[in-house]
């Protein structure tokens, strides 16, 4: 299920537990209604009556992110214009790197897995760089493993095969 539903279907729940509540029936009634533990129902009580079903409506998990929306597009920017320009002697983003680039930017300070969950949450993904040189020569490749490789790959005589004696 996707984490939008999930929101919603949290909210519904949470909505008909405050009406619940808001008609006297008992907390472990609604608890169960609800199919949510007991405090979780004392917490809803409480903000229900600091702000009504609006309270409840609104309410937010977790904590709020240490980088909004417009630091992440910035952040996105920082990393489209490559390492090189953030002078690293490559332009592979490593997570340490990119973890020392949102401390040096933002002052905000991620751990490696972190920094990895940000990306993902970004919509970024981890990418392996080629293991190939950029000087490489297809075509005499080709022609060493047709002519020279053949040659010079071992193959075993009869003579000095294992006896099975």
């Amino acid at each position: 299920m996707k984490r939008e539903e999930q929101a919603k279907q949290a909210e519904r729940r949470r909505l008909k537990g405050g009406r619940l509540l808001l008609k006297s029936v008992a907390m472990a009634e609604v608890a169960r209604c609800c199919a949510v533990s007991r405090p979780t129902v004392l917490d809803w009580k409480r903000k229900l009556e600091q702000g009504g079903l609006q309270a409840l409506r609104n309410a937010t998990r977790g904590r709020p992110a240490r980088l909004d929306q417009s630091m992440r597009e910035e952040l996105a920017q920082l990393l489209m214009a490559g390492a090189r320009s953030h002078g690293y002697a490559t332009e592979l983003w490593t997570l340490p790197r990119i973890g020392k680039l949102i401390e040096a930017h933002f002052g905000e300070r991620f751990s490696i897995s972190q920094v990895s969950r940000l990306l993902a949450a970004m919509g970024w993904s981890s990418q392996k760089p080629e293991k190939r040189a950029l000087q490489r020569d297809e075509k005499a490749i080709r022609q060493w493993k047709a002519k020279r490789w053949p040659a010079l790959k071992k193959t075993p005589h009869k003579s000095d095969a294992p006896s099975s004696s």
